[in-house]
């Protein structure tokens, strides 16, 4: 949870047990890349499904910042869920390294939109890598005041 206003942040442990089947108590700290807000990480164990569901209750509350990522396994791709009030929810399926895979029909519908001249195909491919979430949501990834920060290095 990338950002919450304080009122939310029971019902948001409410909505995660109600999917999850169990009590959930998340540790909140303050937002401060916006102010009066506050963020939570929580890890998960679940069936194949479980993140839409995730996703699926938390999408209706406007004044929620969030992602919900589930790792592959044998029975089922990875997905990432991305939210934020301004652009509501992004969907994405995951490969075993984390990329996004982008369906064939999709890839072809953006082309086929780019050259009928109703659209940029840039933009296009843009919305279906999820660039405007991650955008937005950056700033709130890095989130400060002690929270858990994962810094990737290039290794040569």
């Amino acid at each position: 949870m990338h950002s919450a206003p304080r009122a939310l942040c029971p019902h948001v442990e409410w909505a995660v047990a109600g999917v999850l089947g169990t009590r959930v108590s998340l540790d909140w700290i303050r937002q401060p890349a916006a102010p009066g807000t506050w963020r939570s990480e929580f890890s998960w164990k679940g069936e194949a499904g479980t993140a839409s569901k995730l996703a699926s209750a938390l999408r209706g509350w406007h004044l929620l910042r969030f992602e919900v990522t589930a790792e592959p396994c044998a029975t089922a791709e990875g997905e990432r869920y991305s939210c934020t009030p301004e652009l509501g929810i992004f969907h994405a399926v995951t490969g075993i390294h984390g990329d996004i895979l982008v369906p064939e029909d999709r890839l072809r519908a953006a082309l086929l939109r780019s050259q009928q001249g109703e659209s940029d195909l840039e933009s296009d491919l843009s919305r279906l890598l999820g660039k405007p979430w991650d955008d937005e949501l950056e700033p709130f990834r890095y989130a400060g005041e002690g929270a858990p920060v994962r810094w990737l290095h290039q290794v040569v």
